[in-house]
């Protein structure tokens, strides 16, 4: 029986548009993109040319201080475009599909008579790799360090996030064989975090899972971590994605490396929700189009409304890491008489500060893009606390980060933590201070420090 650990502080955030578990047409995508500002802790290079003609899985960029970390197409064609913004950053790498997929052959592969080292080579060579980060840092992990243990979270908790449950309905075999990878790659545990009750896992051998029950980000691999086993100072410990652990089992069952996924399609302004059939880097338009209005003022997230990343209608890209695409309105067509004072029958409030808290929780918000107020000194009230449910204190470590007080930040527990975990800081903050871009610049400035 696994254990359960409850999760007492947190926050759900009752959306509007919650996708049922009902598959929908899903559009041609006409172009592919890697985008390597969806991978943290690296600095790509460029290995293709515009013209080169690819597969599904041959190499388009590397890392370039550790080159064996490969990013790889998610589709067989011909690379179009190597687009570069300012310094020659590179901003993505389009691919052009053909009619028909054709896979680099990795070969099948029985995990059990392979070593650590020999699935650290396919995982690298079939560019599965970055779906594996580390903590500290919460960057793309190192393939020369041995982890402690490794965490993977196989439920999300965020407002309007898939269920779990009916993304892995049919890969099960992937999954047991992704799990058994992990079991590999550490001489420690591999602790899996599910939500109580949930049926996915059930009969999975090789990994302890933990049920945990309660409000988001119950479901964030930070919090897991938490409360199962702290990360301490010189300590490495792995993270992972379930829905990633499918792909990874995938390339050593059939050999290839296949990013097909389900995706919901969620939000308020989405006509008709679901799920549809998607490989990872293709456009947003062919998830979308026919589902909203794109006339409307509408902000299009690949990911939840917490953390995820806005992207354009045309030539905006489904995240690398991403099963979610959400719409909602961006509300800067709207004028409200007295603004925030108007007694707001419909508008959400962590404070009670509007009646609709009367409602009760199952009443569905629709909620704007809007920020609502200026940036203002960072209020020590608590109000951080109520819904931080990890063992450290968030007002202290951010002031720590802002002042770059090293021996603060690491006595406060920076190396726990991910921008994810202070997603829901950021939302409650009456400061409207961006509070995820400074635990992220936080951790890139140590991580340059330390290393």
């Amino acid at each position: 029986m696994a254990n359960v650990i409850k999760i007492k502080k947190g926050l759900d955030i009752n959306l509007k548009g919650k996708a049922p578990e009902v598959l929908l047409n899903c559009g041609k995508s006409e172009t592919y993109a890697i985008v390597p500002d969806n991978y943290t802790g690296i600095v790509p290079k460029v290995v293709v040319k515009a013209g080169d003609k690819v597969k599904a899985g041959s190499a388009l960029m590397v890392d370039k201080n550790r080159p064996e970390i490969k990013f790889v197409s998610p589709v067989s064609g011909e690379v179009i475009a190597v687009n570069r913004g300012e310094k020659r950053k590179v901003l993505s790498i389009e691919v052009k599909p053909e009619a028909k997929i054709e896979y680099e052959d990795f070969g099948k592969k029985e995990v059990s008579a392979l070593d650590a080292e020999s699935i650290k080579g396919i995982l690298l060579e079939g560019g599965m790799w970055p779906f594996i980060k580390q903590r500290p840092y919460d960057i793309v992990a190192n393939p020369a360090d041995a982890p402690r243990d490794i965490f993977v979270t196989a439920f999300n908790s965020a407002p309007l996030a898939p269920d779990f449950d009916f993304l892995a309905k049919d890969e099960k075999e992937n999954l047991q064989t992704g799990l058994e990878i992990l079991t590999k790659l550490t001489a420690g545990k591999v602790y899996v975090g599910v939500k109580k009750n949930a049926s996915s896992l059930n009969g999975m051998k090789g990994v302890e899972v933990v049920e945990f029950e309660g409000p988001h980000p119950a479901g964030n691999v930070g919090v897991q971590i938490n409360h199962i086993r702290p990360v301490n100072k010189g300590e490495v410990v792995w993270t992972a994605n379930a829905t990633d652990i499918i792909l990874m089992g995938r390339l050593f069952n059939k050999g290839v490396a296949d990013f097909t996924r389900l995706v919901a399609v969620t939000g308020s302004e989405v006509k008709e929700c679901g799920y549809v059939k998607a490989i990872s880097g293709c456009t947003v338009k062919s998830i979308l189009e026919g589902k909203i209005d794109p006339n409307a003022h509408l902000r299009i997230i690949s990911g939840n409304v917490l953390t995820g990343m806005k992207v354009p209608f045309d030539g905006g890209y489904l995240g690398a890491y991403d099963c979610q695409v959400t719409v909602i309105p961006e509300g800067d067509d709207v004028n409200e008489f007295l603004g925030w004072a108007v007694p707001g029958f419909n508008k959400y409030s962590v404070s009670h500060s509007y009646l609709t808290w009367l409602c009760g929780k199952k009443k569905e918000y629709v909620m704007d893009a809007r920020i609502k107020g200026g940036k203002r000194a960072m209020i020590m009230s608590n109000e951080y606390d109520k819904v931080f449910p990890m063992d450290i204190m968030p007002e202290y470590l951010l002031k720590a980060i802002i002042s770059f007080d090293i021996d603060k930040m690491e006595n406060l527990g920076i190396y726990e933590v991910a921008p994810e975990d202070f997603a829901l800081c950021e939302f409650v903050d009456t400061s409207k201070i961006e509070i995820q871009q400074i635990v992220r610049n936080g951790l890139n400035l140590l991580y340059k420090e330390m290393n």
